[in-house]
């Protein structure tokens, strides 16, 4: 049987999310044992010019909803970009994950060559479904947990490779 589309996305992005919620609560419990402001640490960047922890999951949020909505041919939630605190980010990630438990494999079928559009700063993206997963979306969506646990590994949560990866 041929791996689908739905398989080579929304456990992927489930599982990295789960992970980076386990993560970020390491970062809080940092904070606490250092006696520092968490607010600090969501407003980490790793450089001036990269967006802080926030955003970081708020982009691999918006990566994995917006991909599974697409290649499902159904509405992209739009949620705001308003978090604040480590719990802010943590519901964030859980209501990401509810929405992609809600989509079904069947409505996956075809996707690999639906035509997906996106409207960037830079000028619209046009893909097919398989490009727009392979080659897009799973790129852009690690590379934004990879920012995350690294913006926290920075300042010096103690994580390792084994926190971003999880249990399979």
């Amino acid at each position: 049987m041929a791996l689908s589309m739905y398989e080579v996305s929304v456990p992927l992005f489930i599982r990295a999310l789960r992970n980076l919620s386990a993560i970020l609560d390491k970062g809080v419990a940092h904070a606490k044992a250092e006696g520092t402001d968490p607010a600090e640490l969501i407003q980490t960047r790793l450089v001036a010019d990269m967006e802080p922890l926030s955003a970081q999951v708020q982009r691999a949020s918006d990566a994995a909803k917006g991909c599974v909505a697409r290649l499902a041919g159904i509405e992209v939630p739009s949620f705001p970009d308003n978090e604040t605190t480590f719990a802010d980010l943590k519901a964030r990630i859980d209501k990401t994950i509810a929405f992609l438990q809600e989509v079904r494999p069947e409505q996956f079928e075809g996707s690999e060559t639906r035509t997906v559009e996106l409207k960037l700063r830079v000028g619209p993206l046009t893909f097919d479904g398989k490009s727009y997963l392979l080659g897009f979306v799973l790129p852009n969506f690690y590379f934004h947990v990879t920012t995350a646990y690294d913006i926290l590994r920075h300042k010096g949560v103690q994580i390792g490779k084994m926190d971003y990866l999880g249990k399979p």
